[in-house]
């Protein structure tokens, strides 16, 4: 530290200590100010700028030193200069006080802080260099932290000191004016009878009611104004209007309903949405069906004849439209109907705000919620629309067993349903133009994965791009560049599973002038509310995530806002988000990964148990994977957990308890797990924890004290 700084330090210590040394903070209380009131009043009186600028020195000391009493200078300014010159003292010097604080703290602290932390404030310096205005006028706005900690802080970040300045002299402009009129009240008080005074009442009320004003204002600040200006209904025909029957719509049409709210689903296509009729219920019956083929592969390792398995594609297929048949009833009209939803069949248009036309029926509305999900995204490819592709929409028509497959796609759903084609008899070809297959997940999860591909003789290429398709009389030629030159791939069909887009056009929202993301999703805010306030979105549509689980959980904050966000907005959080990808081993995860922690400069500790070592995998024959959990330094506290294995995404359950509610490995170690079930690798990967933490130094006493015992 240079000598300028450790002067400034011991100036610093010095006038703390004279403040508490010299007890100077009675001259800052209130019953000191009301006593010398009068004197002071006369004072100014007689020595009006003398007065104002010794006042005007002691509140920017007082301010830049962090000493308590601010608020009491603040009411002397009402009362002894009036609400205008008060106003316009203390405005200034709190404003600049506060600056001196903010330079003193950056000066003195803010390279060594950033020295010793600054990774793990990366994405808070990011943060306050995007919107640190807007975050210091809140603080300033609503003083839920002291404003002498606000300078200090501020001071440690890479906001500019002029507009630390200028938000900080507008920032605290409402709530310094409503303490300086409260000052000049008292200051009129000559008896008890002045304690009734109007003003008086109203100043103090004035300052109870700061906090909501100013989170109003705030509130409206953050708020962009919508483009275009409509025409709001005098009546409404239902609370709500959810467009979409996906996951996303009906959670939020039976929450609406359940609350006996008037509410209007709306379905142009299948109830259910791509969930029950294209996505989860049709992929896991045909990964059921292709794991029992392998099962029966398998059959000499469980003692049995060797099976020579024939697979019947068509039987295969008719079984997944028998398990999404059998699962409609839950998503049906009639069960919706009968829940209270008056559910209607068409194509939903928004024409304002408040108000959505179906054919020739217009529905007004307090509220609108937008469910209308995602659909499978299909690159641009030379000559891929001549191919009769396939999607994990249209697949499910196929008939026939593709003899050879081509996958374009290395995420959750290519990898499912390449593997599944692989073990039904297809010979399976899948490409990706990521380094590796599955890029959200840890490195050696994707190879363990690739490992088992191989083991059922998919042929997988990454980094691989597809340049253009080409036909020929017995099928299709892929041309692929990879890193030793350009490779033709015959297929028979070829299926395309490169990611998922939002559906976000073709009901209006091009006529509203509807903000979209980057990823082409709907804009929300925490609110899940779009720009226009009684429009709303949730599910495949607004992201960020693109799970049905997490388009339930979405839809629950979007209809709750959309009834009562007047009353009461509920903002939704993401702290635990998980997911599953059903190959063979399942790969479950929820929280960090190794490799989302360490691009985060995020500290952590792994514990990793092998299931390898697991009876209950052992008596079934399937004894691999791992559980592996992230947990803050020093501390049992779950920042992540990875699961791959035979049932994974069962597994996980209990991590997301554990993560939900604040749960660390210490509760799970001593929660009794059934034996011999799966479900033990959780409690043993917590024993992992905690045994690697008995401290060792302690062991030879407690060796020497059992040796005393026996004696």
């Amino acid at each position: 530290m240079s000598k300028l700084k450790l002067i400034l330090v011991a100036l610093f210590v010095a006038a703390l200590l004279a403040y508490f040394v010299f007890d100077l903070g009675d001259y800052l209380s209130l019953a000191y100010v009301q006593s010398q009131l009068g004197v002071m009043q006369d004072y100014t009186r007689d020595h009006f700028a003398e007065a104002a600028g010794l006042y005007f020195v002691i509140y920017v000391v007082v301010t830049a030193l962090s000493i308590p009493g601010a608020t009491v200078v603040t009411l002397v300014g009402g009362a002894v200069f009036g609400l205008l010159w008060g106003l316009l003292l203390v405005s200034f010097a709190s404003t600049i006080g506060a600056t001196l604080a903010f330079l003193s703290s950056r000066w003195l602290l803010r390279d060594w802080v950033q020295a010793r932390f600054g990774a793990s404030l990366r994405s808070i310096n990011a943060g306050v260099a995007r919107d640190g205005a807007f975050y210091l006028f809140s603080l300033r706005m609503v003083p839920v932290f002291p404003f002498f900690l606000v300078n200090l802080v501020m001071g440690l970040t890479p906001i500019r000191v002029s507009t630390y300045f200028i938000v900080s002299q507008i920032g605290m402009l409402l709530g310094t004016a409503v303490y300086v009129n409260a000052g000049a009240e008292l200051g009129r008080i000559d008896s008890l009878s002045g304690l009734v005074n109007p003003g008086l009442i109203l100043s103090f009320a004035l300052l109870g009611i700061l906090p909501w004003v100013a989170r109003s204002i705030l509130g409206l600040l953050r708020r962009r104004k919508p483009p275009k200006e409509f025409a709001r209904p005098r009546r409404f025909d239902a609370n709500v209007v959810v467009i979409g029957a996906g996951s996303a719509g009906l959670v939020s049409a039976i929450i609406a309903a359940g609350a006996k709210a008037k509410v209007v689903l709306i379905e142009k296509h299948r109830m259910g949405g791509d969930c029950l009729n294209t996505g989860c219920v049709p992929s896991k019956a045909l990964i059921r069906s292709a794991r029992i083929a392998d099962y029966l592969r398998r059959a000499e390792q469980f003692g049995l004849e060797k099976v020579d398995v024939k697979v019947h594609f068509a039987r295969v297929m008719q079984r997944v439209r028998e398990v999404v048949s059998a699962i409609e009833p839950h998503d049906s009209v009639e069960r919706y109907t009968g829940l209270g939803v008056e559910c209607v069949s068409g194509e939903a248009v928004i024409t304002s705000p408040w108000t959505v036309q179906v054919g020739d029926r217009e529905i007004s509305t307090r509220a609108i919620v937008v469910a209308t999900g995602a659909r499978p995204f299909v690159p641009d490819i030379p000559g891929l629309e001549e191919t009769a592709y396939l999607t994990s929409d249209t697949l499910w028509d196929l008939r026939e067993l593709p003899e050879r497959l081509l996958v374009l796609g290395g995420g959750p759903i290519g990898c499912e349903l390449a593997q599944s084609f692989a073990r039904l008899g297809s010979k399976v070809t899948l490409v990706d133009q990521a380094p590796r297959l599955l890029p959200r997940e840890d490195e050696e999860v994707a190879a363990l994965v690739g490992e088992r591909f191989r083991h059922d003789g998919i042929q997988v290429m990454t980094d691989a791009v597809v340049k253009r398709i080409e036909q020929q009389t017995d099928g299709g030629v892929a041309i692929v560049a990879t890193a030793d030159g350009e490779q033709a791939l015959p297929f028979d069909r070829i299926l395309v599973a490169v990611g998922r887009k939002p559906n976000v056009e073709g009901f209006g929202l091009e006529a509203l002038q509807m903000p979209l993301t980057s990823r082409g999703s709907i804009e929300v805010n925490a609110y899940l509310q779009t720009i226009y306030p009684s429009i709303y979105a949730c599910g495949d549509v607004a992201g960020p995530y693109q799970f049905t689980h997490m388009a339930s959980y979405q839809a629950w904050y979007a209809v709750l806002n959309a009834l009562l966000g007047r009353l009461k907005p509920t903002a939704i959080h993401y702290r635990v988000v998980p997911w599953v990808t059903f190959t063979d081993p399942e790969i479950a995860r929820v929280g960090l990964s190794e490799e989302e922690a360490r691009a985060q400069d995020i500290a952590y500790e792994v514990t990793r148990y092998g299931i390898d070592d697991l009876d209950r995998a052992i008596a079934d024959s399937e004894a691999h994977g791992f559980v592996k959990v992230l947990t803050q330094p020093g501390s049992d506290r779950i920042l992540g957990a990875t699961i791959v294995g035979y049932h994974a995404g069962e597994l996980l359950a209990e991590f997301v308890l554990a993560m939900t509610h604040g749960l660390g490995l210490k509760k799970i170690a001593a929660t009794t797990h059934v034996y011999p079930t799966l479900g033990e690798a959780n409690r043993f990967t917590a024993n992992a924890w905690r045994s690697a933490r008995i401290p060792a130094h302690l062991l030879p006493w407690a060796e020497r004290f059992f040796r005393w015992r026996r004696s």
